[in-house]
């Protein structure tokens, strides 16, 4: 979602000047298990006895230890958690998962465990919950112990890596952005070279990075941590692990926040995700406009145009210069390409109207022959193989995708049409399309079967997950949900953009049970 081969959200990271993409690079593993032998078509596959609930095999508890982090909260606590590599050999080879834990300040008041499910995929629950807890406990007031766990490959969790080139790490290239002409044909070679060297490289747990293991390994943890039931607020690529958990578990969960919500076609998925960022720039948009044409930019020199309806034209024309004759960057080798520029303004457009100078600048100073521009951290350099590799493989095992490479082209055409903004970028050919395995777990169909215990908020302008695929995931709840809707831009609502109204809904929810009669708006 969020993350599926885009950025996660704005969370500071630290390499590249803060490369906030890091986690989730896609829709954001260092070989410790290479001895480990399991089967390529078993590698996620459901455990044959007992594995809806995961039950099959023993489940240890958790050794707790203190790891408290500079600027996290106080107490909090770490532990590993060993879950099957292959859950149809429940009792065979295990990967470690990283999982953190803030006990409730207020134990009289404490009615259970929330927990915190990052997006992606890609995302670190360990660093959510690290970066949140503390804004958690002062809304919900000692209802919960907060947990977070890293998902396989990801933070402190069992890694492997593709092994892919610098060169194929960039979010340019994990994020197939056509050539200037349209030309898929780059595209093509490095889906090919990815999605060979993740078969080459990638080993048994590459091949076991799916949502549909993640939940099972969701459902490991609640039994290790002794919980009848669960309640979570999951964000991005998070929404759709709670929501399949949910699906999955109905009677182990409490209650049920999804936070930036995308389409969940089973027939889809993942690709549908991707094509919808097209229209969900298209929505962002306007909102940065606004900001570059507003007078108050002047002082900062970072006014585009005198009217909004003058950015668009502008950005575009920029890019289009700059697929043709790339400038020099502050990044030596890293020139700035009309791609990476569209790249930077993704990103942009997922949080608020803080994020937004950094690209203005990058439109004045490629007009400017004597500037240099200066590159956003999260487009100057690439990514690690290891965040990389649980991206690609996490969309790959979890949805087939097209083999004929002609649809995407045609795919590319239509949608550079209809979306200049994002160039054809959301319809390209990803190395899925080149993934030696098909997938393991037939993909979940969300429905209305269960308790109506789940809350959606959504942003009417969010760029990664739109507007239009929540509405999707809301009627496919059905009488499960409510949705609380807010008139706000960019990406993830719950404490994130300062709208009151849809804070008070989603806390009154997990703190004391206020589950609306009916959807909720929340104007500006």
């Amino acid at each position: 979602m969020g993350g599926a081969w885009g950025v996660n959200e704005p969370w500071g990271m630290t390499s590249y000047r803060g490369l906030r993409a890091r986690r989730a690079v896609l829709l954001g593993l260092s070989g410790m298990l290479a001895a480990a032998t399991v089967s390529t078509a078993a590698a996620g596959a459901r455990a044959a006895d007992g594995g809806r609930d995961g039950r099959a095999g023993r489940v240890a508890g958790l050794s707790w230890r203190a790891c408290e982090r500079t600027g996290g909260p106080a107490g909090q606590e770490c532990a590993d958690l060993a879950v099957p590599l292959d859950y149809r050999d429940p009792d065979g080879p295990t990967v470690s998962l990283a999982v953190s834990r803030v006990r409730s300040d207020r134990p009289a008041e404490r009615r259970g465990t929330l927990m915190v499910i990052p997006g992606g995929p890609g995302g670190s629950g360990v660093a959510r919950l690290t970066q949140r807890a503390g804004a958690l406990r002062a809304q919900l007031g000692g209802a919960y112990d907060l947990v977070g766990f890293d998902p396989r490959g990801v933070g402190g969790s069992a890694k492997a890596g593709c092994g892919l080139d610098p060169a194929d790490r960039h979010l340019v290239t994990l994020r197939a952005w056509p050539a200037a002409d349209g030309s898929i044909d780059e595209n093509v070679t490095r889906a090919r070279r990815t999605a060979e060297a993740c078969a080459r490289n990638g080993g048994p747990l590459v091949r076991s990075m799916s949502t549909a293991n993640e939940v099972r390994d969701m459902e490991r943890l609640r039994q290790a941590l002794g919980e009848r039931k669960l309640s979570a607020w999951g964000q991005s690529y998070g929404t759709y692990v709670a929501a399949v958990y949910a699906q999955t578990y109905p009677e182990r969960t409490d209650r049920w926040v999804l936070d930036s919500v995308d389409d969940p076609d089973p027939a889809r998925l993942e690709r549908g995700w991707l094509a919808n960022m097209a229209q969900g720039a298209d929505d962002r948009f306007p909102d940065f406009a606004a900001w570059a044409a507003d007078p108050a930019r002047e002082r900062d020199g970072l006014r585009l145009a005198d009217r909004a309806d003058g950015v668009r034209p502008l950005v575009l024309r920029v890019a289009a210069e700059l697929d043709r004759a790339p400038r020099e960057s502050d990044v030596a080798g890293t020139p700035l390409t009309g791609n990476r520029l569209r790249q930077a303004l993704q990103n942009a457009l997922m949080g608020g109207p803080d994020g937004f100078a950094p690209v203005a600048a990058l439109v004045k100073a490629a007009q400017d022959p004597a500037a240099t521009p200066r590159l956003p951290g999260d487009v100057a350099g690439p990514l690690p193989d290891t965040d990389a590799a649980v991206a690609i493989a996490t969309i790959c095992n979890d949805i087939g995708w097209p083999r004929e490479v002609d649809s995407y082209r045609r795919a590319v055409a239509a949608d550079r049409a209809a979306h200049p903004l994002t160039a054809g970028m959301p319809a390209n050919i990803p190395p899925c399309a080149f993934w030696p395995d098909r997938p393991a777990d037939a993909p979940v169909r969300i429905t209305d079967r269960g308790p109506s215990n789940v809350l959606m908020i959504q942003n009417l302008r969010d760029p990664a997950t739109p507007y239009s695929g929540a509405l999707k995931m809301r009627t496919a709840l059905g009488g499960r949900a409510r949705m609380v809707t807010v008139d706000s831009g960019g990406h993830g609502s719950y404490l994130a953009h300062g709208n009151a109204c849809g804070d008070r809904a989603v806390t009154g929810y997990l703190k004391d049970g206020h589950w609306p009669d009916k959807d909720v708006y929340c104007a500006a």
